[in-house]
């Protein structure tokens, strides 16, 4: 699991805890969950592009057990979480460096910034909508 990367981690607590607490919503998911694997970092437990990430993928009805809903403001993180679930389902052996080139590839080169990880750990552990 720690080929996730911590934010991978944080994505598949956050979804733990949505399939056991129905009643919790997924923004206050993740947070619980940054908080567990962030537990003196309020900085990383804050980092706002794989939350959002996140929060696009359930907004979008892609994360099994999450009702699709308004969950994030986030244009960009939700698009290139999105897209890169998309690749996923016809190339999984992407790394996480690759997905991200492929998301970008039309748009000015940007700093990865944990976004993949999210979408890989929840791909390769079973928790997205194919």
């Amino acid at each position: 699991m720690s080929n996730y990367g911590k934010y991978g981690l944080v994505a598949l607590n956050a979804v733990n805890k949505l399939n056991s607490m129905k009643e919790i919503a997924p923004s206050n998911a993740w947070d619980e969950a940054a908080a567990f694997v962030f537990p003196t970092q309020l900085s990383s437990r804050k980092k706002g592009c794989p939350r959002s990430s996140f929060l696009g993928l359930c907004e979008e009805g892609k994360v099994k057990g999450v009702k699709s809903g308004n969950y994030t403001s986030s244009k960009a993180n939700k698009a290139y979480a999105n897209d890169a679930a998309e690749l996923l389902k016809n190339s999984p052996k992407l790394t996480t460096k690759e997905l991200w080139g492929k998301v970008i590839s039309n748009a000015e080169p940007k700093a990865h910034n944990s976004q993949m990880n999210v979408v890989a750990a929840l791909f390769h552990e079973g928790h997205l909508i194919a």
